[in-house]
């Protein structure tokens, strides 16, 4: 338990499902009595978050992608330990997976985006501007899958001179290899609208396994049947023999080892 602090207390709870199992990483708030956020705190895995506080009254409002918030309000005492107790949280029927179908991706409304460190301090950001791409839906729905096609010349960091320097054999080589590949080898329900999914990717021709932590947003009609997810994975630039090792002062490498990966996607129904 968090040590009480010398002038105010400590407030703890809950987070779980209507079944009564902790929700791990559910998003908590707590706001005083100017609705002001002066706590902003996940919950561990057991569901459970903490937090010290000034002696007052608060509101604490518990989030969870696929779960309708709930919350309460509760007074924090000197010196005292204030047990908000169980928030339960009741799933949001709107974000169950979307019916059995095939979605193609649209590139009007979707996006292949990355980020890289720079000299360990700044964030270079970059997209893939041509890119295709199937889900199949199915049920049971861990039959599911998805495969995705990147152009590697595509890529775009706003910079001329990065760009022609990640299109050439010391990253990306895309006379060698032209295209990135994903293709999912297994489709998992997470909690709430999260969904894991596991692939190859094929990147400067090699492939290594990769997992994307997906979260599924909904459904809805414009143009067709559409269906939105956000994706993100982490890539190690070594496993695809990205090994450019330039370094400045002290063994700092010019660019980071790990890349992250955000797919922002639209899919519209066939």
């Amino acid at each position: 338990m968090l040590p009480i602090p010398l002038t105010g207390g400590v407030l703890s709870g809950r987070v779980q499902d209507a079944e009564g199992r902790p929700l791990a990483g559910a998003e908590v708030s707590v706001l005083d009595r100017t609705s002001t956020r002066i706590v902003h705190a996940d919950t561990d895995p057991f569901g459970y978050f903490t937090a010290a506080l000034v002696p007052g009254q608060y509101r604490v409002r518990a989030e969870a992608g696929g779960y309708r918030g709930n919350g309460g309000t509760i007074e924090v005492e000197w010196g005292k330990h204030a047990e908000m107790g169980a928030l339960t949280l009741d799933a949001d029927q709107s974000l169950t997976p979307p019916p059995p179908a095939v979605y193609s991706i649209d590139p009007d409304h979707s996006s292949v985006r990355f980020i890289a460190r720079h000299i360990g301090m700044s964030r270079v950001y970059g997209r893939f501007n041509r890119f295709r791409g199937q889900i199949r839906l199915a049920e049971p729905f861990e039959d599911s899958s998805v495969d995705v096609v990147i152009e590697s010349a595509s890529v775009d960091t706003n910079v001329d001179a990065r760009d022609t320097h990640l299109r050439s054999p010391d990253f990306l080589d895309v006379e060698r290899f032209p295209e990135l590949r994903f293709s999912s080898t297994r489709f998992r329900r997470g909690a709430g609208n999260r969904w894991i999914v596991d692939g190859d990717l094929t990147l400067h021709g090699l492939t290594s396994d990769v997992q994307l932590d997906v979260m599924f947003l909904g459904m809805a009609e414009w143009n067709g049947q559409r269906a939105g997810a956000v994706a993100t994975a982490e890539l190690h630039r070594e496993h695809f023999t990205l090994n450019w090792q330039q370094t400045i002062s002290r063994g700092v490498p010019v660019v980071g080892s790990t890349i992250e990966i955000t797919l922002d996607v639209q899919a519209v129904r066939q």
